[in-house]
């Protein structure tokens, strides 16, 4: 009897690594009607998955998703080098006034995450998102 291993290509081990990234997004957005999006983005600020709650409208245009994700995986891996000195970072929050972005890092992605700003329980919402990343 000969046995055979199974060696994944990159390309499969990329499309299981964006598809875990996708669950995770999924299970982010069933926490809580507030959420409106979330996306996991790589290093360069390029979207590896995103997902908006199909029954909203998103509030950026296209040019302008690309510009915040470009200019926050920039600040997210800048803060990469003060976390000898000063600990890890757990979770970032940017208040606007209409939503609430959580942003959280893990092995080199940010995980992206817009909340209505008027979610009276967002401690609890990003206490969930933590379990599911």
């Amino acid at each position: 009897m000969i046995i055979f291993n199974v060696v994944k290509t990159p390309a499969e081990k990329w499309t299981e690594i964006v598809n875990k990234y996708k669950k995770q997004c999924q299970e982010i957005l069933k926490i809580s009607s507030n959420v409106r999006y979330a996306g996991v983005i790589n290093l360069y600020g390029r979207t590896l998955t995103g997902i908006i709650n199909p029954k909203l409208k998103p509030l950026l245009k296209s040019e302008q998703v690309k510009n915040e994700f470009f200019i926050l995986s920039n600040l997210m891996t800048l803060r990469k080098d003060s976390a000898i000195s000063i600990g890890k970072l757990e979770h970032v929050i940017l208040y606007h006034q209409k939503i609430t972005i959580v942003l959280f890092q893990k092995n080199n992605i940010t995980h992206y995450i817009s909340i209505n700003r008027k979610a009276k329980n967002l401690e609890k919402i990003i206490s969930s998102i933590k379990k599911i990343i």
